[in-house]
């Protein structure tokens, strides 16, 4: 089974390389739409794959890191790289270029190491991230799968070269939780008290 959490975003940036010459050469922006899809072969305690409620928290808090922040190749030109982190407090540094394909990829990769280092506490199953959403206009998406995300042949995104600027790591509820993540100490579910015991029919 399926399930799909979605998520939105504003964020500027200049895809290099690109065959549009606006977008090549001019800063710009979008109104992205993530969609987070997970898939599990049993239910949680709640009968759930996972309950939407958990995905408000450090999932939440890594899309929004992007929300009216700029997001740069960290290969672009040095002059540039400094005019961002000048004029904007919220900015990204990626390994990548910010297209809607390496968003995706980007996403998968850091929502993937989140749900890794998770200690679940309700019975839920053996979650998987299914893929990736994003939609970078109305009409347009990129779909990111695992293969995807791991590939090198598309560009190796390791967690530790994705920088957050101090303003975005500040606005987080945990500032400490990419440091957190890069050093695997454990993101924890709340404990639930069951309030219902459905006994196994065999």
């Amino acid at each position: 089974m399926l399930i799909r959490k979605k998520f939105a975003f504003e964020n500027a940036h200049i895809v290099r390389n690109c065959s549009s010459d606006r977008c090549r050469r001019s800063i710009h922006g979008h109104s992205y739409k993530v969609e987070i899809l997970l898939e599990a072969h049993a239910f949680d305690n709640g009968q759930m794959v996972y309950d939407f409620g958990l995905m408000k928290g450090t999932i939440r808090d890594i899309v929004d890191a992007f929300d009216h922040a700029i997001a740069f190749w960290d290969k672009d030109d040095p002059a540039y790289i400094d005019y961002c982190k000048q004029f904007s407090a919220r900015w990204i540094s990626i390994p990548v270029s910010p297209s809607a394909e390496q968003f995706s990829r980007l996403f998968f990769v850091m929502i993937d190491a989140i749900l890794g280092n998770t200690l679940m506490q309700n019975g839920e199953p053996d979650i998987q991230l299914h893929s990736i959403i994003v939609h970078e206009t109305e009409s347009g998406y990129a779909q990111c799968f695992r293969d995807d995300a791991y590939n090198p042949r598309m560009g190796l995104i390791p967690l530790k070269s994705i920088v957050f600027s101090e303003q975005v790591q500040q606005e987080w509820k945990n500032p400490d939780m990419y440091r957190q993540l890069l050093t695997g100490q454990p993101f924890i579910n709340p404990q639930v008290a069951l309030q219902v015991n459905v006994a196994d029919d065999e």
